[in-house]
């Protein structure tokens, strides 16, 4: 039961309308807010008639008024900015670090890899995946032909095919690298023993 003041100022309350919820997907359709409306005396499409505030003529077409929520996303590119030319690596695989908080580079993915792979550009692709990745011995000679003004270099072995050995022999296989010296008269190659 409510006394005579609660009743008044839910009646003051409600001159402006009537406040009402309704779930986000399981709740009032269309039709039904255009009942309501209707029903209110209001125009349907719950637009209103509103006025240029400098000239006071009434704007061309009606407007939909209410009040929406708003939150501003923080990405700005002053935070998101990032280069880098020589940083940390990883200590297993001898890898970049990723993401701008651990100075790392940038990910040169499986589709990166296709991309290259499609324009054929097999010495650029080779240059991704071994010196500017994971090849130790590789990006030390790359430093010296740099120095030295030399423009070649040779790619050696990425340190994640050593983890991936490493990862094999700790299952029971056991694998060994042989180099090859020598091809027979069909141009097979012969491993050295």
């Amino acid at each position: 039961a409510r006394d005579g003041d609660q009743i008044a100022e839910l009646a003051e309350y409600s001159k402006t309308g009537i406040p009402m919820g309704t779930p986000v997907f399981d709740g009032a359709r269309e039709k039904d807010v255009s009942e309501m409306l209707a029903l209110a005396g209001l125009d349907t499409s719950g637009q209103s008639e509103l006025f240029d505030g400098r000239t006071g003529e009434m704007f061309d077409r009606k407007v939909t008024v209410g009040i929406i929520y708003m939150l501003k996303l923080h990405h700005l590119v002053d935070d998101k900015i990032h280069a880098r030319s020589i940083g940390p690596y990883s200590l297993v695989t001898q890898q970049p670090l990723g993401g701008k908080a651990q100075f790392g580079g940038q990910r040169f993915g499986e589709m990166e890899v296709w991309a290259l792979q499609a324009y054929g550009a097999a010495y650029t692709l080779q240059e991704m995946l071994t010196v500017k990745s994971d090849d130790v011995v590789g990006r030390t000679k790359v430093y010296e032909a740099i120095v030295k003004g030399d423009d070649t270099f040779e790619a050696g072995i990425p340190e994640s095919f050593n983890v991936l050995v490493k990862e094999m022999r700790s299952l029971g296989l056991n694998v060994e690298l042989k180099s090859i010296e020598q091809f027979d008269s069909d141009g097979v190659a012969i491993a050295a023993e």
